[in-house]
C-alpha cells in the first residue's frame, strides 16, 4: 500500500469517527507512522493542525444537521463532542457567525469545510538536496525554554523561537554562551529541538559542550548515537530567511516521498557563518529506515 493510499484511509477512519472519540495513535497506524510523525507531517502538507480539521470537519456536519433537522442543539453538541450547549454554541458561531439556531434561517450563510482527500500533485521539479548520516553520541550546552505548538505546529514555533532568540541576545545571553564555548563575538549558536511531549518541546539555545565541562550557569543536554537526514537552507545574508519553508518542505515533501520515518530524537538548527555576511543553516532531523524497522 503507497503513501496516499495510507493516507486517504486515515482521513476515513476520521471521517467515520467525527462524532465519536478519535484516537489519533490510530490515526497514525492506519497512515503507517509514528503518532508524533504524523501530527507534525499533517499540517505541512494541508495547511492546517490535524485538531483543527476535526474540528472544521465535526461543526461542518454540525450545522448540515441543524439546516436540514429537527435536532435539538443540545443533542447536535453531544453528539460532535461538546460538554455543554455554551460550549457548542460559542465555537459554532466562530465557525459559522451565527448561532446554532440561527442555521435553519431561511438564507442564512454558513460555511462547509469538505473533506480532506490525498492526492499526486505536480508542483514542479524543485530538487531537495539531503545527506544521510550516522553521528556518535556528543553533548550540548545552552539555556531552553518550552514551546507551545498545541494549537498551531504550523506556525506557532516560528513566531516563539524567534521571540525567545530575540530576548536572549537582549540580555547577553547569547554572549555568554558564546564566551564559554570559546567563540569570538560573531561566533555562530546552534539550536536544539526535543522532549516533544502533547503539543509541547523543549528548545535549547547552544553550542557543543567544550572539554572544559558545563559552564555553571547554563544546562547540558547528551545527544544518544542517531541517523539524521541532514538539509541545508542554502546561503542568506540573515542566517533565517528559508528556514520556515525547508521545514515545509521537509515534512509536506520529503518524509512523504522518501523511505525515512521520524526517530524519536532531538532534532537540531545548526548555523553557519560562510563568510562574506553571509550565513547557511542546516536541518538535522532524527531518522530511521523504514525498511529496516
Amino acid at each position: 500500500m503507497d503513501w496516499l493510499d495510507r493516507m486517504n484511509n486515515a482521513m476515513e477512519y476520521v471521517e467515520t469517527h467525527l462524532s465519536e472519540e478519535i484516537h489519533y495513535d490510530q490515526v497514525a497506524r492506519i497512515a503507517c507512522c509514528s503518532t508524533y510523525h504524523f501530527q507534525r507531517m499533517f499540517p505541512f502538507i494541508t495547511g492546517v493542525p490535524l485538531s483543527e480539521y476535526i474540528r472544521r470537519r465535526r461543526l461542518t456536519l454540525a450545522a448540515f444537521e441543524l439546516q436540514q433537522s429537527g435536532t435539538k442543539v443540545i443533542d447536535t453538541a453531544l453528539k460532535y463532542g461538546y460538554e455543554s450547549p455554551e460550549a457548542f454554541s460559542r465555537a459554532f458561531k466562530k465557525m459559522h457567525g451565527v448561532m446554532p439556531m440561527s442555521a435553519r434561517d431561511k438564507g442564512v450563510s454558513l460555511k462547509a469545510y469538505p473533506r480532506l482527500s490525498f492526492h499526486i500533485s505536480i508542483r514542479g521539479d524543485v530538487e531537495m538536496n539531503y545527506r544521510i548520516e550516522e553521528k556518535q553520541a556528543f553533548e550540548m550546552f545552552g539555556v531552553a525554554t518550552v514551546i507551545n505548538d498545541a494549537g498551531d505546529p504550523f506556525e506557532q514555533p516560528f513566531v516563539e523561537i524567534p521571540a525567545f532568540w530575540t530576548k536572549c541576545v537582549a540580555d547577553g545571553t547569547v554572549d555568554r554562551i558564546r564566551a564559554a564555548a570559546g567563540l569570538g563575538e560573531n561566533g555562530q549558536l546552534h539550536s536544539v529541538l526535543y522532549n516533544n511531549h502533547g503539543g509541547k518541546f523543549s528548545y535549547m539555545i547552544g553550542y557543543f559542550l567544550p572539554q572544559s565541562g558545563l559552564p555553571g550557569e547554563f544546562e547540558k543536554l547528551h545527544i544518544p548515537p542517531q541517523t539524521y537526514a541532514i538539509f541545508a537552507t542554502g546561503l542568506y545574508p540573515d542566517g533565517q530567511s528559508g528556514i520556515h519553508e525547508l521545514w515545509r518542505r521537509i515534512w509536506g515533501e520529503w518524509f512523504p516521498s522518501s523511505n525515512y520515518e521520524f526517530a524519536n530524537g532531538p532534532e537540531f538548527e545548526m548555523t553557519y557563518d560562510r563568510g562574506n555576511d553571509m550565513y547557511e543553516m542546516e536541518v538535522w532531523i532524527p531518522v530511521v529506515n523504514k525498511s529496516a524497522s
